[in-house]
């Protein structure tokens, strides 16, 4: 599985430097896994992009891991509470885990933007400039690998 940690965690970040967001580079990195196609994982994670729909919220490269959480662990029964709440613990394990390695959750910090920049919803051009003032690229690739280990420690 080590080939396969390293070679999803390169394809996270090759789709991020190929102009996908965050989420989706995260997301499309394991669509086979959960049985979707590329255009589907590109889709279902588009809104998350730039802190959710870049209002530079929550980051989109964890959103994306929390979006496959829900395919490996989501209650799909209503009443299932315990399967909610094991979904949600998983989430807050992620998230901490994320935290702890970068610092925050949250997109506007991890790029330090003051709280006062305006909100747009133009994506910013994928500049050679772009790329080397952004840790976006570290945070696509620490959430895919992130979820690797989680997948490693489970299925031990």
């Amino acid at each position: 599985m080590e080939n396969n940690k390293e070679e999803r965690i390169q394809r996270a970040g090759e789709l991020f430097k190929s102009g996908y967001n965050c989420s989706q580079s995260v997301v499309a990195a394991f669509a086979d896994k959960y049985g979707f196609t590329q255009e589907q994982a590109f889709r279902i994670s588009a809104s998350f992009g730039g802190g959710i729909g870049r209002m530079r919220e929550t980051c989109g490269a964890a959103c994306g891991m929390f979006l496959l959480a829900g395919l490996e662990t989501g209650a799909t029964e209503a009443a299932d509470r315990e399967g909610k709440a094991a979904n949600y613990a998983l989430v807050q394990e992620l998230a901490a885990e994320f935290k702890k390695r970068n610092g925050s959750l949250n997109c506007g910090e991890l790029l330090g933007l003051k709280k006062e920049t305006s909100i747009s919803s133009l994506p910013e051009e994928r500049t050679q400039q772009y790329y080397a003032k952004r840790p976006c690229s570290k945070m696509v690739e620490e959430a895919a690998r992130i979820w690797m280990e989680y997948l490693e420690k489970t299925s031990e």
